[in-house]
């Protein structure tokens, strides 16, 4: 870990009514930018989406920082601070050892993979962590995150796009479309935490009969029938009920810690009583069903964040962090509830983040999940 002595972040975060007013306050507080600051992270609220193209070139002739990325969210976060519903800008500057990263502009599955795979870069450094932002418009972005991670070896860490208008990424350009990010060398030392938002209101099951993403069975008896047994009679009664707050989940394979990611009930067919979900399904994968649940967050929160503190030992240096639209003020009510979290365990360091429409953690697309990763 010879580049983490080298190693220096600073953050600054602001709202304001336009891009310039915002912008400026960022650079303001950047001021004195660490001895070779050569790498920046830049999240903007939905409001500011737009207005990417001219933050960018601001930002770099403020800092003088060519090298940028970043995304954009119906939300972002600093330290011990969110912003949802208001233009802001979150901004975090790194002073990283030269020729320690990598940038890479949008990447797709597609037929001969991601071409950031034929970067001599990345076969001469062999790096082992990918900081990535993606587009909601892309369906394919989870075949494309699956197949970086495991052909390059990488573990991942980001979030997906999410905004109104223009769900851009910044990745040395403002750019849209894929996947796209920085590579980092296994010299920079990080570590990563995942915490889910929901908590199964039953046990995992194994699906007997499936096509494409209905659930047609569930250990050989309807599916709807096992449904309604697991979310309990008074949600049954009335299954508009259910939207926003019951879903599915599908255990990871091999996971030590019960991991499992969770997609959307798309619909019920009462009749059949099928279930079709945000995910494509095969005969015997197992589900369970979930539940929004804040108290469970909190704990699953608090868990993740007593399992970092221990793992680094002491204060971060800096950290990321991805979180979930569904989660924020749309789960917790209480304003800056995560940030506040992280600020309280770990220690005032510099953080930037944003809300958005998924999150990545290792090979794997997630929802409902607030991934953290530290500098150390």
């Amino acid at each position: 870990m010879s580049g983490a002595p080298t190693t220096r972040f600073v953050a600054a975060h602001a709202t304001a009514d336009g891009w310039a007013a915002a912008a400026a306050s960022c650079a303001d507080q950047l001021s004195p930018l660490p001895e070779g600051a050569n790498l920046g992270f830049l999240y903007a609220s939905d409001a500011l989406a737009g207005d990417l193209p001219n933050i960018l070139p601001f930002l770099r002739q403020r800092t003088h920082i060519a090298d940028w990325v970043g995304s954009v969210g119906l939300g972002v976060c600093a330290t011990g601070q969110e912003y949802f519903g208001a233009p802001a800008l979150v901004v975090l500057v790194a002073a990283l050892p030269r020729g320690g990263y990598e940038l890479f502009g949008p990447q797709s599955a597609g037929a001969h993979g991601p071409t950031v795979l034929q970067s001599e870069w990345l076969r001469r450094v062999r790096p082992m962590l990918g900081i990535v932002h993606g587009d909601p418009r892309d369906a394919a972005s989870a075949a494309t995150i699956a197949t970086l991670a495991r052909e390059a070896s990488l573990f991942l860490v980001g979030g997906i796009a999410a905004a109104a208008s223009a769900p851009v990424q910044v990745a040395g350009r403002v750019v849209e479309g894929g996947l796209s990010g920085v590579l980092l060398s296994p010299d920079i030392p990080v570590i990563t935490g995942l915490t889910q938002g929901c908590s199964p209101i039953g046990p995992a099951r194994r699906i007997t009969g499936a096509r494409d993403n209905i659930i047609m069975a569930i250990e050989d008896r309807p599916a709807l029938e096992v449904f309604k047994e697991d979310i309990g009679e008074l949600l049954s009664r009335d299954l508009k009920r259910v939207a926003g707050l019951v879903f599915a989940a599908f255990p990871v394979a091999g996971s030590d810690t019960g991991d499992y990611v969770v997609r959307n009930l798309v619909a019920i067919d009462v009749q059949r009583q099928w279930l079709a979900v945000g995910h494509k399904v095969s005969s015997g994968d197992p589900v369970l069903f979930c539940r929004r649940d804040p108290a469970s967050a909190t704990t699953d929160l608090q868990r993740m964040l007593v399992d970092l503190k221990r793992r680094a030992g002491g204060t971060p240096r800096a950290g990321l962090y991805f979180s979930c639209v569904a989660r924020g003020p749309n789960l917790f009510g209480e304003s800056s509830h995560e940030p506040r979290m992280i600020r309280d365990a770990l220690g005032a360091f510099p953080l930037a983040g944003f809300f958005g429409n998924g999150e990545i953690a290792h090979d794997r697309l997630y929802g409902y999940t607030g991934v953290l990763a530290l500098f150390l």
